[in-house]
């Protein structure tokens, strides 16, 4: 009866916090299209923290674990290169080998990507938030939401299927790349549900932990954000 009642939350929860993601997405989008993303993302983990507070749960839960002793802080520069070598071969995977099999348009660029970042070369205030939102948001945010809380529900939702674990870092890769659709379109959710497929095999081999994903995504839209503002090509 555990087992039936663990996977019956599981599903609602997975419905109600993805539900009130893309609501309050949705909601925001003709306010400010730009920050709608990172902001309903935000807003929905405050509400999610506070429901697991309510239930006796934490973040720990879901990833963010503790990293006591030199050896478990040590160990995150391989995971971390790990992470990134997963990272670059879903790039490769997606964007190059979709260019490969004839979808020409993975090599292209959406036109939301440039109006969405386009004010940022050579804006120093801008440049600083779009940062700020990287280490909040993308980095921590969307590594809790789409990895630790997603991927973990999905497994308790789908606990008696085959390849439960695969499954879940499946469907939830695939709704991290719609979350991406309204402004890259479909290279963007194709190209993001690898990412997410990348991220989410490597939560799974590190045991659940989000460190090594948290780092790498941080540095690797630091990088991007950075090209931006000084004009590399």
């Amino acid at each position: 009866m555990e087992i039936v009642i663990n996977r019956r939350r599981a599903v609602l929860e997975l419905l109600a916090f993805g539900a009130l993601a893309l609501g309050l997405r949705i909601a925001f989008d003709p306010l400010f299209w730009r920050y709608a993303g990172p902001v309903s993302l935000v807003m929905t983990l405050a509400v999610l923290t506070v429901y697991l507070r309510m239930r006796g749960e934490g973040w720990r839960s879901f990833g963010l674990i503790g990293l006591p002793g030199l050896k478990a802080k040590l160990i995150l520069a391989p995971q971390a290169l790990l992470t990134f070598a997963l990272f670059a071969l879903s790039i490769a995977i997606t964007v190059f080998g979709g260019q490969a099999i004839g979808l020409d348009f993975m090599g292209e660029e959406p036109p939301g990507v440039a109006d969405r970042w386009g004010d940022v070369a050579g804006n120093l205030p801008v440049y600083l938030t779009w940062l700020g939102i990287v280490w909040t948001s993308a980095a921590f945010g969307e590594e809790m939401f789409f990895r630790g809380f997603l991927i973990t529900r999905f497994e308790a939702a789908l606990q008696d299927a085959p390849l439960a674990g695969v499954l879940a870092v499946v469907l939830a890769a695939l709704f991290f790349g719609l979350g991406h659709f309204y402004y890259q379109g479909l290279r963007g959710l194709i190209t993001t549900a690898g990412i997410g497929v990348a991220f989410g095999t490597a939560f799974l081999l590190f045991k659940r932990n989000l460190w090594p994903l948290v780092i790498v995504h941080g540095v690797v839209d630091t990088i991007n954000f950075s090209a931006l503002y000084f004009g590399w090509e």
